[in-house]
């Protein structure tokens, strides 16, 4: 596979309640990116201050530079790839590239493996959580919730490698996904679980797929709620 993971990093910090959406908190601000080819280019998209330090946020010339990248790696063929990236992190760069479409154009051709997930078992799942069951040795250098807090306190470099490394584990994750045919992941009583997954999927597929069985959530997420960006950004998916 000609696999390319992508992770964003935000600037916004604040303090996330049992069970609160974190999209109360919307708008969020870029602060860092990472690209990486599995095997190949590993790439740290950032702005940089007068003084030539890396800034607060991604400028938006910086943010659309990175869609333009993404656009393109995907016209030479590479399945681009993050853990959320539909609901979260290519809505994201779109808000901060000013560029809804382009981000909604990459989203529909992406691959996510967490949203391939939801629309199989009802609910998501943590990146760690999968690659501990999936016996994937890297792990995460932080807590998320911790990247705007160092990021902020200059500690850039950490969120960095943070960053970058979140996408050499979804890689990695690609890969084992794709031997396997199914995804394993750590409940939280600590039991390996695991479901199907025959074919990674592009999201347009997941999307028009039949959606998960919730019948025995009270409070169950709907579907729609990871891809209602794009279309109202194209007017339909």
């Amino acid at each position: 596979m000609k696999l390319l993971s992508f992770d964003i990093e935000i600037s916004d910090v604040f303090e996330l309640g049992p069970y609160e959406d974190m999209e109360t908190y919307a708008p969020f601000h870029i602060s860092v990116a990472a690209t990486a080819i599995h095997g190949g280019e590993e790439r740290v998209w950032y702005s940089e201050d007068q003084e030539g330090r890396p800034a607060l946020n991604l400028t938006p010339r910086r943010a659309h530079e990175l869609l333009v990248y993404l656009d393109e790696m995907q016209q030479k063929e590479f399945m681009v790839c993050a853990w959320n990236g539909l609901s979260f992190d290519l809505k994201w760069i779109g808000h901060q590239a000013g560029d809804m479409g382009l981000a909604a154009r990459i989203a529909l051709k992406s691959y996510d493996p967490m949203f391939q997930f939801f629309n199989q078992a009802g609910f998501p799942v943590g990146l760690a959580k999968v690659a501990q069951a999936m016996g994937i040795a890297q792990e995460k250098l932080m807590d998320g919730a911790d990247a705007p807090k160092q990021w902020r306190a200059g500690n850039c470099q950490q969120v960095m490698d943070y960053c970058l490394g979140d996408c050499q584990m979804t890689n990695l994750i690609m890969c084992a996904i794709a031997e396997a045919r199914q995804v394993q992941w750590v409940t939280a009583k600590g039991y390996v679980r695991s479901t199907p997954m025959p074919r990674l999927k592009p999201v347009a597929d997941v999307i028009r797929d039949p959606g998960p069985d919730q019948s025995w959530m009270d409070t169950p997420i709907p579907k729609d709620k990871f891809y209602q960006w794009v279309q109202d950004a194209l007017g339909t998916v």
